[in-house]
């Protein structure tokens, strides 16, 4: 009951915040197109004590912020995006779990050289916020924690320099033969041997750092509404260093989601990350979210049709 209450409590604050959940304000006067995304996503469940269906209590939140900040003038271009998110969920018996997190920031330089092309020079962060953890049982089979990822535990710095091709406002292509990349390890042999007994995330402990110099980078961004209330974002990365090219050590990283907005301030979200790093695992990651909760969105710019 207290649970309920609690949510009941975050509704009443939340719902009034929510009560125009797109604003959009043109403005012709501007270079400047900037665009705010907030989400905000509440799951819960409770079970008296002789509930004969089974269940289990619990509580379980999600959030994400999505800035855009971009500069068009002539031939000169300048875009900005922050992307946040962060989830959980309390089960009883189990405790506080995580279940979603990302940090990514990136900003990027253009020159047009032509209609859809430009020279391009991008840097990018991709972290998150909190320790993630393994869950293995013991001898006994007691369920224990194991720690295999924290803030900049892996982080990545990125900077890239190439083409780029946009033939339309919602699609974009990166292609840069240029793209050096820092991977940060704090602390490494926190990780030894529950992610890598030799090289946590491709770094090798005592160093905290690996630069690798040689590398491609691929990145195209898709980002529409595909029918009325209905928008589709991706997001694919590739990464290939020149100097142990194989098709086994190639990055690969896609981002999914699919938003459906019920009315003005309820959006339904199906999404998915797929993820191949050699450096840290030898098989492909997957993650899959499903979101039922508050929008909201501001920005200073219409849509194209």
């Amino acid at each position: 009951m207290k649970k309920i209450l609690n949510l009941l409590a975050i509704a009443l604050i939340v719902l009034p915040m929510m009560a125009q959940a797109q604003i959009v304000k043109p403005d012709t006067l501007t270079h400047w197109k900037k665009k705010l995304l907030f989400n905000f996503n509440i799951n819960q469940a409770a079970f008296s004590d002789n509930w004969t269906g089974g269940g289990t209590n619990s509580l379980g939140l999600n959030a994400r912020i999505n800035y855009l900040l971009n500069y068009a003038h002539g031939k000169n271009s300048w875009d900005n995006q922050i992307d946040l998110l962060y989830g959980f969920v309390n089960n009883s018996g189990q405790g506080f779990r995580k279940t979603l997190d990302r940090i990514f920031i990136d900003t990027k330089y253009g020159y047009k050289i032509g209609k859809h092309w430009s020279v391009f020079t991008s840097l990018n962060f991709l972290s998150q916020f909190a320790p993630g953890y393994r869950y293995d049982k013991d001898a006994n089979g007691v369920e224990q924690a194991v720690l295999i990822s924290d803030f900049l535990a892996p982080g990545y710095i990125t900077s890239a320099w190439g083409l780029e091709y946009k033939p339309v406002d919602f699609f974009s292509v990166r292609l840069a033969p240029f793209a050096p990349r820092l991977t940060v390890v704090q602390d490494p042999e926190r990780f030894v041997p529950a992610v890598d007994p030799v090289k946590p995330y491709g770094v090798t402990p005592p160093d905290e750092t690996r630069w690798e110099w040689l590398a491609f980078q691929l990145q195209a961004d898709f980002n529409k509404d595909i029918a009325e209330n209905i928008n589709l974002k991706w997001r694919y990365l590739m990464y290939a260093n020149y100097e142990t090219l194989e098709l086994k050590t190639i990055d690969h990283r896609l981002e999914l989601m699919l938003n459906a907005k019920v009315n003005r301030f309820i959006t339904v979200g199906l999404g998915g990350i797929l993820v191949y790093d050699y450096d840290q695992d030898p098989g492909a990651q997957v993650s899959q979210v499903f979101n039922f909760g508050f929008a909201y969105t501001f920005q200073n710019f219409e849509e194209p049709k």
